[in-house]
């Protein structure tokens, strides 16, 4: 599709936007894998006067990000793993770009909400929500006090995103693999813990997103 083709499907229902306070979100997949033709939208948007949410994982060049935040109101950036060799294993690639472009996000006052898929004896590991919750710490309490913002209430937001097994199904279909095969779906409720933790720090905490 081109921009004008995108355009044309989500023009008709500005009004709803404007009622709800809604606008467009950009997600995938991966939507920096396309940054031409993502930036291309982020500034149709733009002119028209639509608010945008670029849901991400944020590993792309510093470059490419640069590039788009400026058409972008809110960030949606995932976070999984803190340590590099665990994001690797899991992933298959290295995290420093990721968290090197969050941090550059968070100095220049962009608006972040963090996400973090909780999986069972992956990513909810005592070690790794420490060093996450200290590395959200580390960004939000410079972003507070560099915008001289009060630090009172909720200095940031993060969603946590229980894991579930829906996949398994497509990589029956597909005759994919699953590398994760025996690991327990979680309920909202058995975040509450999780959920309290983090908002002990100063955090507002949605379970879910």
């Amino acid at each position: 599709m081109t921009v004008d083709e995108v355009m044309d499907e989500v023009l008709p229902d500005q009004l709803f936007y404007e009622e709800s306070g809604g606008g467009v979100t950009f997600s995938g997949g991966e939507p920096l894998m396309q940054e031409v033709f993502l930036t291309e939208l982020l500034q149709a948007c733009r002119q028209q006067g639509l608010h945008t949410v670029l849901d991400t994982s944020g590993y792309a060049s510093t470059d490419i990000i640069t590039k788009v935040a400026p058409y972008v109101d809110l960030f949606l950036y995932d976070l999984k793993l803190m340590n590099n060799a665990l994001h690797k294993k899991y992933t298959g690639v290295s995290n420093e770009s990721i968290l090197s472009n969050l941090s550059m996000l968070s100095r220049t006052g962009e608006k972040i909400i963090f996400r973090f898929p909780v999986i069972p004896g992956i990513t909810d590991t005592t070690e790794n929500i420490r060093s996450l919750k200290e590395f959200i710490v580390s960004l939000t309490y410079r972003q507070t006090n560099n915008q001289g913002v009060s630090s009172g209430g909720d200095i940031f937001e993060i969603h946590l995103l229980p894991y579930h097994s829906m996949a398994r199904e497509k990589y029956r279909r597909f005759s994919k693999s699953n590398r994760l095969p025996g690991i327990p779906d979680l309920l909202k409720e058995d975040l509450i813990p999780l959920k309290q933790e983090f908002e002990s720090i100063g955090g507002k905490v949605v379970l879910g997103g």
